[in-house]
């Protein structure tokens, strides 16, 4: 894994806007096509300066759902609507804003139930998609690549278990299966982020049931990764957690301060976090208190998907500037947030909007850069 070792480098969380033919790719099923936008995709990444790039998702469904086509033992419940507990208290609290806005927090959305064993079975899919990812960055010039695999505490976020005897047993099915995606990852030589929205997401609802439910519920997450992860080097190992990308008031989520343990219990050589919007850009003060392990990067995020507003280079650097002081201009990398399209026909801000908070913040990453090694 690279590391700033002259410069900030920059990068981002994973999931960008697909195009209208990058949609229809993915709908048809055509390899070619889809491939040739990941070229496209991964060119403009390029252009605009970020250094370490990936596909853009663009092979996936979505970040997480991706994986249960590519499992068995899952099967779809069109006709159940699972609530959505990941949006903790906001959905009572906001209640008027949620039906008007985000329906999807009042009423549920259909899932999914694990009746079967859970085998991992998407090998010739994530070997097509890393094939895609490194062709097209073999022709353009970046500091490194990653490709994002969904972690086990995020499969079936809105799924239940009817086949495993216990909840650990199905935790570690999961992992088991996901091992096997993370290891395809590997042995194409690309860096593997694993994705963990719902680790943070589940706060709130759980605490409200007890603060030892939550804490039982994650660690047993954590320990099924690090099982998945076992024997991968950690400095080919990204781990990204944030507290959903959904556009809703986030006054439920939880403190960095309450599961950054946790976070760093994962063993990873890099941690991404949301640090752009409003509720948790102060947190980078955390970083005081809480010390980096040695041999750590920690990526935080410098621009947001949150808004439409384009960050000014000067505040990216600042933002950048504040991090270096407490963790070390080497131990850190410039992200985002969260992504900015987590399902295929999803987009957070508009392409346009997107491209130029890249822009600038690679701009950002220079005026810094500047700054900090003259």
């Amino acid at each position: 894994m690279k590391r700033s070792e002259n410069r900030i480098l920059t990068t981002h969380v994973g999931s960008l806007i697909r195009s209208k033919a990058a949609l229809e790719a993915s709908k048809k099923h055509n390899a070619q096509q889809l491939a040739q936008e990941i070229e496209e995709i991964v060119a403009h990444q390029a252009k605009v300066g970020i250094d370490i790039v990936n596909d853009g998702e663009f092979g996936k469904s979505g970040w997480a759902n991706y994986i249960l086509e590519r499992m068995s033992g899952f099967e779809p419940r069109p006709n159940k609507l699972y609530e959505a507990v990941w949006l903790g208290r906001d959905r009572i609290r906001f209640a008027d804003f949620m039906k008007d806005q985000f329906p999807r927090g009042v009423v549920g959305s259909p899932g999914h139930a694990c009746v079967g064993e859970i085998v991992y079975n998407g090998y010739e899919d994530v070997r097509r998609n890393l094939a895609d990812l490194k062709a097209a960055a073999a022709k353009v010039k970046v500091e490194d690549v990653f490709f994002t695999a969904v972690a086990p505490a995020s499969v079936g976020y809105d799924a239940e278990n009817e086949y495993y005897k216990s909840e650990e047993d199905y935790v570690f099915a999961i992992a088991k299966a996901l091992r096997e995606e993370y290891l395809e990852v590997i042995k194409a030589g690309v860096v593997l982020q694993v994705d963990d929205a719902v680790l943070a997401n589940m706060f709130d609802h759980l605490t409200q049931e007890s603060p030892k439910r939550y804490r039982e519920w994650a660690e047993l997450r954590v320990a099924a990764l690090n099982m998945a992860l076992e024997g991968i080097p950690q400095d080919r190992i990204r781990y990204h957690i944030c507290f959903g990308s959904w556009h809703v008031p986030h006054v439920a989520d939880a403190q960095l301060s309450d599961i950054v343990d946790l976070m760093l219990k994962v063993n990873a050589g890099a941690y991404s976090i949301e640090a752009a919007n409003v509720r948790h850009e102060h947190e980078w003060h955390l970083w005081k208190d809480v010390k980096l392990p040695a041999g750590k990067i920690l990526i935080p995020g410098i621009i947001t998907h949150h808004t439409t507003t384009v960050e000014h280079p000067k505040l990216i650097a600042e933002r950048i500037i504040n991090f270096a002081k407490v963790v070390g201009k080497e131990n850190l990398i410039a992200g985002t947030d969260c992504g900015f399209a987590q399902a295929e026909g999803l987009q957070r801000v508009h392409p346009q909007v997107m491209w130029a908070k890249f822009e600038s913040l690679a701009e950002g990453a220079k005026l810094a850069s500047k700054e900090l090694w003259g």
